[in-house]
């Protein structure tokens, strides 16, 4: 028995009914043109066959997985900007899962993204794709793919002395100074403190919560005496705690404008003149994190403390920072053993021969 369209008395769509190989079908086509909800009958036929005959597996699309991804709180448990799948949902739509390889994937990374560095195809695509079909996979819709990723540009830790921190922070304007405190004294992101809530501070316990994170996951850090005088010092305590220098919160990226993934650039031209006027060359926002995180470790050389208060996701990601810090080093390599290394000179090397030719 095929599928047919009927009509319900109230409503102007047709409806697809029947029972296809022992399954029951009755769904709305969503259309009233009488052709339209033909093709859409005919393809929900041959889907409902293939899938009797091979499985979910060769039916399922990118999109059904999806759906499914957010309805089972994934958007949540990665972080994921749901305007980033959206435009990966868009673009696979419905295509069967058992067709999207790693081809497919790089292809449309490189569509969507044709001038993006390797980082933000892999934020904006990989990542979201990737969750998807592993969501799909846990579930037995497909297979779990391993996605080879984009490789990264050279990785980037510029971070400042106190002396040049404390140029920086004087060089600010004045409704800049207490946020540059802030990012150099708690590694929040960029977006962390521009979007950071009074309701989120407690200055009596000297402390704070981010609750819109990168990856998802709130956190609180301790509160620096610096940043408590900082922000003791402004004159609201209520909404957005940083504020331009009209008085007015710092605007959110729009949900449909993938390209304002930076919040960095709100503050980019008053940073850059901060930067300009303290002497410091190639320092950026975000730059004040790294900066933050490199005094951490010197301080403490707790690389597990380390990933906790700054929010990173893997003991890789906080490793840099100790690479960073190689100068700790120098006291454990002046103690190794041997005298006469620092003796050598222009005759030492055949003065060792002429000894070891005695010794024979």
């Amino acid at each position: 028995m095929s599928l047919k369209l009927v009509r319900r008395p109230k409503s102007p769509n047709w409806i697809i009914r029947g029972t296809l190989r022992g399954i029951r079908i009755e769904e709305s086509t969503g259309v009233a043109d009488r052709r339209a909800a033909e093709e859409i009958r005919a393809k929900r036929e041959a889907e409902v066959l293939t899938e009797s005959v091979y499985g979910r597996r060769a039916v399922t699309t990118f999109g059904q997985a999806a759906l499914s991804y957010l309805e089972t709180g994934g958007k949540r448990r990665t972080g994921g900007s749901k305007r980033f799948l959206t435009k990966v949902m868009d673009y696979f739509d419905k295509t069967p899962l058992a067709q999207i390889d790693q081809d497919a994937i790089d292809k449309g990374a490189r569509k969507l993204y044709p001038k993006a560095s390797p980082a933000t195809r892999n934020r904006q695509f990989y990542t979201p794709a990737a969750a998807v079909i592993w969501h799909a996979a846990r579930r037995g819709w497909c297979e779990r793919p391993v996605i080879g990723r984009p490789e990264p540009g050279p990785e980037r830790v510029r971070w400042l002395t106190h002396e040049e921190a404390d140029r920086l922070i004087a060089a600010c304007n004045e409704h800049l100074r207490p946020l540059a405190i802030f990012l150099l004294y708690t590694g929040a992101r960029a977006g962390e403190a521009l979007w950071l809530d009074w309701a989120d501070l407690d200055l009596l316990r000297a402390h704070v919560t981010f609750h819109e994170t990168k990856n998802g996951r709130a956190r609180g850090v301790p509160l620096h005496r610096s940043v408590v005088v900082a922000l003791s010092n402004l004159s609201h305590r209520d909404g957005p705690v940083f504020r331009r220098p009209d008085g007015m919160p710092y605007e959110r990226p729009a949900e449909d404008d993938d390209e304002d993934t930076s919040a960095g650039t709100r503050i980019k031209k008053a940073f850059n003149g901060a930067c300009r006027r303290a002497g410091i060359t190639d320092f950026h926002p975000h730059d004040c994190r790294h900066t933050w995180a490199s005094w951490h470790y010197q301080e403490n050389r707790d690389l597990t403390a380390l990933q906790a208060l700054g929010g990173w996701l893997t003991p890789k990601m906080v490793m840099r920072y100790a690479h960073a810090n190689k100068s700790e080093f120098r006291a454990g390599i002046d103690r190794l053993p041997g005298k006469t290394g620092g003796n050598l000179g222009a005759g030492a090397p055949s003065a060792a021969r002429k000894s070891s030719k005695s010794r024979a």
